[in-house]
């Protein structure tokens, strides 16, 4: 493992501890020897990590498209690519990576994690995917999970996909470890918890 995507919001958000989680995240991937891999802005909580790496002299690769670029995007990364699209951005961002990790953010950190975890279900990738449940802030999506499990929309093995912890260092630790299940999206009637 040698890159980690990171998704996040483009706002600080109003509680002080997002901007303090981000800021640990970006201390605990240099220390692992682990690049950063984001949506390439200088703003929010991705500016805060971005600078965070930068300043321990870690990697940093922004992917960022066209239309964002003149307004938000950082200039002092190691490497910045400017793309055509999202859906060239997220491509390119899921080349560039080896696991996935969700900070606080709204419609585009959701849909992101999301579209991962989709991929992941199908079979489409192995990579890790998880979540730093700062204060809190997933709480309500891990409760939507759990409910779509319990009620045979999702497998219980493909729920647990989504690794969560709310100590950066011990969720890069599990994705060291992480095996994906080797188990269908289908099957012949409901799907059991």
């Amino acid at each position: 493992m040698h890159r980690i995507c990171v998704n996040c919001g483009s706002s600080p958000g109003f509680d002080p501890c997002y901007m303090a989680m981000a800021q640990r995240l970006g201390q605990a991937l240099p220390d692992r020897d682990l690049a950063l891999v984001y949506g390439g802005a200088d703003v929010g909580l991705m500016g805060k990590i971005a600078d965070t790496v930068l300043e321990a002299k870690g990697i940093v690769i922004g992917v960022i498209p066209e239309l964002l670029a003149h307004k938000v995007s950082h200039q002092k990364l190691t490497e910045l690519h400017v793309v055509d699209s999202m859906h060239q951005r997220k491509a390119l961002m899921f080349d560039l990576s080896d696991g996935f990790v969700a900070l606080p953010g709204g419609f585009g950190t959701l849909e992101e994690i999301a579209e991962l975890l989709t991929w992941a279900q199908l079979g489409l990738h192995k990579k890790p995917c998880g979540l730093i449940n700062v204060g809190g802030y997933f709480d309500l999506l891990l409760s939507f999970l759990d409910n779509a499990v319990a009620n045979g929309f999702m497998r219980r093995e493909h729920r647990e996909m989504l690794l969560v912890s709310d100590e950066p260092e011990a969720l890069l630790d599990r994705f060291k470890s992480y095996r994906a299940p080797d188990v269908e999206k289908w099957m012949g009637g409901p799907i059991r918890p």
